[in-house]
Order: structure tokens, then sequence, then C-alpha cells
């Protein structure tokens, strides 16, 4: 349970607003949808969006935000519900369908909003009446943008929402195409100075007369398994 409290100031006496949970999960996803931009800065595309008869679900809510990074918000009154687990199956599917959803940015904000799309770091946003000590770590390893919202809400009248934890991950490729290097580091090279300060000592006299003499020579190293190129000019 959260430790948030809110008080109303009324000539000077302070009473305390109960903070509690939607009456229904219907009740809290319509208000966000209707508030999207101004709670999250995010811009509403769905509600309810199927994801067809074979996966057989509905994302409670699809969004896309200021930097044209694709949302998923999913919703639960309570803590003992698997909002995370649900939003990641959710996220998965999304990025094996980005047609879908490049036609639902075209329809609803237009061609531009469309092109302009950024895959690299799509978010989940988990909004529940409460999260755990699990929950908080789950989300850690995970290789996803993933936040952690509980709400709450104060007699009808303030709507209260605390960030409990977020996780930067990299769920796409920047360049908005399947990673080329399959998950791998991309290699590092060495500068010449670098490798010069590696290499065996004829070599590197070679490249130090070459440079003397102002031409233009690629050398390779045989000495090593994978070799190196220094170029003088």
């Amino acid at each position: 349970m959260s430790d948030l409290k809110l008080f109303r100031i009324q000539d000077g006496k302070a009473a305390e607003l109960k903070g509690n949970a939607f009456a229904v999960e219907v009740s809290l996803q319509r208000l966000i949808e209707n508030n999207m931009e101004t709670l999250f800065g995010v811009r509403f595309l769905e509600t309810e969006y199927s994801t067809g008869t074979k996966h057989r679900g509905r994302i409670d809510s699809l969004g896309i935000d200021e930097n044209g990074s694709p949302v998923i918000f999913e919703y639960k009154r309570a803590s003992n519900e698997n909002v995370i687990s649900q939003g990641l199956f959710y996220l998965d599917w999304l990025l094996d369908h980005r047609g879908e959803f490049e036609l639902l940015v075209m329809r609803k904000l237009g061609v531009q909003a469309a092109e302009e799309i950024d895959w690299s770091n799509p978010r989940l946003v988990c909004v529940a009446g409460d999260f755990n000590r699990y929950d908080e770590h789950a989300i850690m390893p995970m290789n996803r943008s993933i936040e952690l919202i509980r709400y709450r809400d104060f007699d009808s009248e303030l709507l209260a929402l605390e960030l409990v934890a977020s996780h930067s991950g990299a769920g796409g490729s920047g360049d908005n195409s399947p990673s080329k290097t399959g998950g791998k580091v991309p290699t590092q090279y060495k500068t010449v100075t670098e490798s010069l300060a590696q290499a065996p000592q004829p070599l590197a006299d070679l490249y130090g007369q070459l440079e003397t003499s102002g031409s233009k020579t690629s050398l390779v190293s045989k000495s090593t398994p994978n070799p190196r190129q220094f170029w003088s000019s």
C-alpha cells in the first residue's frame, strides 16, 4: 500500500482525503485515456486494441509519446494481478506487428507521424493500485522499457500517480530495422597510435618510413589473428 497521504486544508484545519482504488478497472482506464497527454505526455490512439484471433488479446490502451515511441498501457485495480507479464506479452506482439501500428498512427495522426515512429525504445506503462518488491525486481533484467505507476483516487476529486520503478531497455533497433549485429557489441577498432604500440617493431619502423616519405599505403599486420590496416597520407 502506498504511504502517500493527501490533506484538504480548510480554515486552517487539515482533513485527510482517503485514497482508494477505482471501483472498476474500466473507470481508471477511461480517465487516463481521456487525459493521457496531460498525465503522461502520450497521444492516445486506441482503446481495447485487438491482437487478432490467433493471439486472442486486447491491449488496454495504445499511444505514442512525444519522441515517436509506441506506448502500451495496461491497468489493474489490485496488486495481485500479473499486469507486467500481460503487458510484456502485448509488447512482444506489437514489435512483431509494426505495420499494423504504423497504419493506426497514419489513420489517427497522419502520414508524417507514421513516418516518424521510433521503434528503438517502445514503452510499457503498467498502472495499478499497488506493486510489491517482486514486481520492482522483475523488470530490472528485462531488455524492455517498463514503468510501474501506482495510482490513488482521492474522493473522486484528485488523482495521484506515483512512479514506483522504471527500467530502460532496447526493445528495437535504432535504425528501425532488425539488428544487423545479432545483439553483439559492434567491433571497437583501435586508433593508429594504439595499434602501432602493439605492432611488431619492424612493422612500426616501416610505417614510420612510409609516413616520412608521404606515400599512401595500406599495411596489414600478419602477425595477429585479426590484422588492422594503417593508412599514411
